[in-house]
């Protein structure tokens, strides 16, 4: 999750979209690969920003195989990820790839064609269960030898739609849940994941690893998890697609968890199409997940995929305060773009209203965390067990599990009692109860079909000494604390640092929202491809 939305300014802080400046000088990391004068990486790799569509069509053509395609896909790792950049962004590859591409390569040739994901190859997040021969571990080193006994339920369903899971990603440790001071994208099992745009910038997390490696023509497409901005931040950051669904709408089962009424896993992509795609593979009820029970879900989101969805629509865009240069001139330009494309701007100020959820999320958070966290770890193959065995083995092994920053968050979570608790059943109340309230009063009284605004502020510098800083705002947390869908679009860059354009709304609204975020991007076409650059101006 997005550890500054509630660690360092409280809850909803950041929602006055207080921006700061961001072009600060930064080290500058040496590059490895092919590169111009001013050293940054040359990219002419076959396959950059391939869509599913454009993967299906090679293959249907004749001119390209799953294996072919996989093969490209792991020699880009290869060569950027492990070697050139260096981005760091996959913290293990799967050795059973290829063979799962020849697989789909045979169906194909007998004509069995299993869906639009059929041979595509695609990134999970490093907390997300295979069971096969790759690790899960939350890039922790207490996790360092645990192997899940099957498949989380999406990675089931990814399977039967025949994907190709080409390995998994590094992330912010315990999904940026472990200290108050932590670095986004750092792992003690991955290190430090890269932004592909400027290499010395912050991916922000916890998806880091993969916001990073879809963003760099990695692999196809890319799957994230979220609590608090864990998809929409780093999609934003890099430049991407990010949809964080209705929370029950993709099943947690076999998702190292946070929190059981925010947690969810959430396609990353480069369009919003190959987005809609993604989220329609992975649906599903699952009888282990009981909030799944109750979902809405789409057979197919692809329907919603109109140009002109914009038009008639009644968009409400959070007022900010004091914004940079830079923000301040990309939401113009969208604004402009939106009522160009029929819409109705209107300003709101959710802020205002979120104001009265205080510091109720990262309470629930704590009890929550604690408690899920107990339960998948008593039934894992690891050798820690729960939640204090995690935080002994951390302080036993502190040179390498905590050479930057320590682990006050997990130290807190252990105090918490259970969740018949008052004090976590008072913050739930608080946290939930106003987060919907507040959505659902701004939508009903402003006659909303979304709420929008910048995704949060532009990529930070890595700085494993201080930790992150903040970047002036997040937009992620209502939609979060309520359990809402949220979709981020790319709105453009400054300095060729992306930022992302947010479209939330209330519960199970996924449809209208790849409606609206389709026909932004459209209309705007502001997915750029990283550059690799150095450092900021160089």
């Amino acid at each position: 999750m997005q550890r500054r939305n509630f660690l360092k300014t409280g809850s909803l802080a950041g929602l006055t979209l207080t921006t700061l400046v961001t072009a600060t000088s930064c080290s500058t990391p040496s590059a490895e690969n092919k590169t111009d004068a001013n050293g940054n990486t040359i990219d002419d790799f076959e396959l950059n920003e391939a869509t599913v569509d454009s993967l299906q069509k090679m293959m249907k053509d004749g001119t390209h195989t799953s294996r072919a395609i996989t093969e490209r896909y792991l020699k880009r790792i290869e060569s950027i990820d492990k070697a050139g950049p260096k981005l760091n962004a996959v913290i293990e590859l799967n050795k059973s790839a290829l063979d799962m591409a020849d697989a789909m390569d045979k169906e194909r040739k007998a004509r069995k064609i299993r869906g639009p994901l059929h041979g595509i190859p695609v990134l999970i997040k490093d907390n997300i269960d295979t069971g096969d021969n790759m690790h899960t571990t939350a890039g922790s080193l207490a996790l360092g030898d645990h192997f899940a006994k099957q498949d989380a339920f999406i990675v089931h369903k990814l399977r039967a739609a025949g994907a190709v899971i080409l390995g998994k990603t590094n992330l912010s440790e315990w999904a940026n849940f472990r200290s108050s001071r932590s670095t986004s994208g750092w792992s003690s099992r991955g290190l430090q994941t890269k932004n592909p745009y400027v290499l010395d910038r912050n991916p922000s997390g916890s998806s880091a690893g993969t916001g990073s490696a879809v963003a760099a023509n990695l692999c196809a497409i890319g799957i994230g998890t979220e609590t608090d901005g864990s998809v929409v931040s780093p999609s934003s950051v890099n430049g991407l697609v990010g949809i964080k669904p209705t929370v029950g709408l993709l099943s947690r089962t076999g998702i190292i968890p946070i929190s059981k009424t925010q947690d969810t896993a959430g396609p990353m992509t480069r369009t919003v199409k190959d987005a809609a795609i993604l989220l329609t593979a992975l649906a599903g009820i699952d009888p282990k997940d009981s909030y799944t029970l109750t979902s809405k879900a789409e057979k197919d989101y692809t329907k919603f995929l109109d140009a002109n969805g914009l038009k008639g629509k009644r968009i409400g865009v959070e007022k900010l305060e004091h914004p940079n240069a830079g923000t301040e001139k990309l939401m113009q330009d969208a604004i402009a773009t939106l009522k160009k494309q029929g819409a109705e701007v209107v300003e709101v100020e959710l802020s205002k209203l979120m104001k009265e959820a205080g510091g109720s999320e990262f309470l629930v958070l704590l009890y929550e965390f604690k408690d899920g966290l107990n339960q998948y770890l008593s039934t894992a193959g690891a050798k820690v067990k729960n939640l204090e065995d995690v935080i002994a083995y951390n302080k036993a092994n502190e040179d390498k599990a905590m050479p930057f920053f320590k682990q006050e968050t997990l130290e807190l979570a252990q105090t918490k009692g259970d969740l018949n608790s008052k004090e976590y059943l008072d913050a739930l109340k608080k946290s939930t109860g106003v987060s919907r309230a507040a959505i659902d009063k701004i939508l009903k009284n402003n006659k909303l079909d979304a709420i929008a605004g910048p995704t949060n502020g532009f990529a930070v510098c890595i700085d494993l000494i201080n930790g992150d800083y903040d970047n002036g705002f997040s937009f992620s947390t209502p939609a979060a604390m309520a359990g809402y869908p949220h979709i981020t679009v790319p709105m453009g860059a400054w300095h060729d640092l992306p930022m992302g354009l947010s479209f939330f709304s209330t519960a199970w609204s996924e449809g209208e929202l790849i409606k609206i975020g389709y026909a932004y991007e459209q209309a705007s076409k502001k997915r750029l491809k990283p550059e690799f650059k150095t450092g900021l101006f160089a």
